[in-house]
């Protein structure tokens, strides 16, 4: 996929301008978005991420059009779970709900930025040394096993780590969110906010969630360029989403395992690559017979889309009969 300087410099323009946009909006009035708000803002983000797919099937043809969708989808699936821990922070920290949209706003900068790099590094890797498949495959595996061992308690037990910790004590702080901002004067001194610790907060478990996220897309694309858009459509909207799915995301009691298979599907196809590229044989009957097989891009789309549906019918089913339940006197 040969992506020209020009396309690269118009990409990262549009997208910034899109994201300026968003920042001018809650600058100006920060808030809590109204579900219609929320819709229309998400829609948008989505209808956004269909086009440019339909771009990258007209200039490049369908093989990377499937790639990028398949990417998106893995990437903005990754992304909800993340919305799981945000929902924990904002608790934690008693975050007024009016605020909460800034406090996401530069979580999801702070994870495009970290991304970025987290991608440039990653291609690096790959053009380099083709055997990091099998290191990305085999982290993937774990952390599918994890997931599916541990379920939602993994996203859910949030402790404050070495750099929150520190913030909190090294920081002069104020004890209210005075108006959303992170500065404020106090008693005659310039005085931090909670805010900013929120902020550390998310910033920190952006990193971490980057660590599962990167090599789930390569083990779907190679291409720099498809990676980075699939991670940026999936992070562009995820601040409304927030507000849009509000309450539902506690009836998604089986998107752990749903992630946990798709992840570890994903890993295997690493796996089986990296063989396929080092051309690793096997020996049957005293010869060596080369396999490894070819998981092409529009089964890998076709098992994600079933597995996330399949997954999400069943945990509203699970939250529907749950909640109908009568308990016996």
């Amino acid at each position: 996929m040969n992506v020209s300087t020009t396309v690269w410099v118009a990409s990262l323009v549009v997208l910034t301008a899109v994201l300026l946009v968003d920042l001018v909006i809650i600058g100006r009035r920060p808030h809590e978005p109204s579900v219609r708000e929320s819709t229309t803002w998400v829609a948008l983000y989505v209808g956004l991420a269909v086009v440019f797919g339909l771009g990258i099937l007209v200039f490049w043809g369908p093989v990377h059009a499937g790639e990028f969708y398949t990417g998106w989808l893995t990437e903005y699936s990754l992304s909800v779970d993340n919305l799981f821990v945000f929902v924990i922070i904002m608790s934690r920290f008693s975050v007024p709900r009016q605020y909460q949209q800034k406090v996401l706003l530069v979580g999801i900068v702070l994870a495009l930025v970290m991304r970025g790099a987290f991608i440039a590094a990653g291609a690096a890797l790959v053009r380099e040394f083709s055997g990091v498949f099998y290191l990305f495959g085999a982290f993937l595996i774990y952390t599918a096993v994890r997931l599916a061992m541990h379920g939602a308690d993994d996203s859910t037990d949030f402790t404050e780590n070495v750099l929150i910790r520190w913030s909190r004590r090294a920081l002069p702080m104020t004890s209210d969110y005075a108006g959303g901002k992170l500065r404020t004067t106090a008693y005659g001194r310039r005085l931090f906010t909670p805010l900013l610790v929120v902020m550390v907060a998310i910033g920190t478990t952006d990193l971490i969630f980057a660590l599962d996220s990167i090599p789930a897309i390569f083990g779907i694309t190679s291409e720099p360029y498809l990676v980075f858009a699939a991670n940026v459509f999936a992070l562009m909207g995820l601040r409304q989403l927030y507000f849009l799915l509000g309450g539902l995301l506690d009836r998604l009691v089986y998107l752990s395992v749903g992630l946990a298979v798709v992840l570890g599907f994903i890993g295997v196809k690493l796996v089986l690559e990296a063989l396929a590229t080092n051309n690793l044989p096997f020996v049957n009957n005293g010869e060596h017979v080369g396999w490894a097989p070819h998981i092409p891009i529009w089964l890998s789309l076709a098992f994600i889309v079933v597995t996330l549906g399949v997954t999400t019918v069943a945990s509203l089913v699970k939250s529907a009969w749950d909640r109908n339940q009568v308990p016996l006197s």
